[in-house]
């Protein structure tokens, strides 16, 4: 493994006593922190960006030390679990040096959980060393085990070295939940396949609606999407479902197979508005935090991160960001319209 000189580096953070907590103005404690460490991705995923994309350049883009101190500086106001994501966030260059360094929270205590969203194309090469840095979870973004269907939908990406990643995380000791975009005409014919084999790993399975981010030429947002409403109903026809009270942290509602004792999950945005537990936000790769993924509404915190070596500023910007968040967003199919469409591609907020 690399030496870790991120960590190094920043030594002198030790996270003093931790300030007052983040609370929004719907008396909401934010606790959890989804971050983006860079746009590109390997996979060009129809639900998340267009083939043509025109990627970030470089020196807009946070630097893995300028991503320590914004994640440093969130746990310090109560952040308790940090979410890397992307694009593909194992595809930056030297991020295993930052998930080092965010160990460290890990081990004071400060942070109690460090995950990670991928589409499993680089788990061959990292997950042992993701393990190392404390990771336990890992998401994988997996829409279908046909191979030539995965190729059309990822546009890239190609199944088998994903299916090696899946392996490689659970022989490295990874825990894995596969996420699975619901999407009528593609994958309906998978539902009981995709939960079959994921009960038979021992992975927990969450499907997810799709949501109308981005303008992505083509696709027709109003007929992929497939309500969990109809989803759930099918998969009542195999085996009752248990309602659980669980929660992670995320928007997913959890049910247990009582045939299998498999739990699965489902992140249902538009059916069923989750918005009113929500305890998170998300910064881009370029330092914008936005409060609420179904809203434009954001706020610049790259400027008051570089305007001093100091966090005070950088403090008082992401405080103020939290006075704005909004009580839930606007995503709404019920009227045949893509309703609530946010411009921006998923991958520019992070998965």
């Amino acid at each position: 493994m690399a030496p870790n000189t991120l960590a190094q580096g920043f030594a002198r953070d030790t996270l003093p006593p931790m300030k007052a907590p983040l609370i929004d103005p719907f008396q909401r404690a934010i606790e959890y922190l989804r971050v983006s460490v860079t746009d590109r991705c390997d996979f060009r995923c129809v639900y998340c960006m267009s083939e043509n994309m025109t990627f970030l350049p470089k020196k807009e883009l946070l630097s893995l030390e300028e991503l320590d101190r914004m994640c440093s500086a969130f746990v310090r106001l109560g952040v308790q679990k940090l979410r890397i994501t992307g694009g593909e966030p194992l595809v930056r260059r030297g991020i295993m040096t930052f998930f080092q360094a965010m160990s460290r929270h890990l081990e004071s205590g400060a942070l109690k959980e460090l995950t990670l969203t991928t589409n499993g194309s680089q788990l061959v090469k990292f997950a042992d060393d993701l393990k190392a840095a404390g990771v336990r979870r890992v998401n994988i973004s997996l829409d279908t085990l046909d191979e030539a269907k995965f190729a059309q939908i990822t546009r890239w990406g190609r199944l088998p070295q994903v299916l090696k990643g899946i392996d490689a995380a659970q022989k490295a000791g990874l825990r894995v939940k596969i996420n699975t975009v619901a999407l009528k005409g593609f994958n309906e014919d998978e539902l009981e396949t995709l939960s079959d084999w994921c009960a038979s790993r021992d992975m927990d399975l969450t499907f997810i609606e799709v949501m109308p981010m981005g303008d992505l030429g083509n696709e027709d947002r109003l007929g992929q999407y497939w309500s969990l409403k109809d989803l759930r109903a099918r998969l009542e026809t195999r085996s009752p479902l248990v309602d659980l009270p669980e929660r992670t942290g995320g928007p997913a509602r959890y049910v247990r197979v009582e045939n299998t004792g498999q739990k699965i999950g489902f992140i249902t945005p538009l059916s069923h508005n989750f918005c009113e537990s929500c305890n998170r936000v998300r910064i881009t790769c370029t330092g914008e935090i936005y409060t609420c993924l179904g809203q434009e509404g954001h706020s610049d915190l790259r400027a008051p991160l570089r305007a001093s070596e100091s966090d005070a500023q950088l403090e008082d910007a992401i405080r103020a960001a939290i006075s704005l968040k909004p009580k839930g967003h606007d995503f709404d199919y019920s009227r045949q319209t893509v309703d609530g469409q946010v411009s921006r591609h998923m991958s520019h907020t992070g998965g």
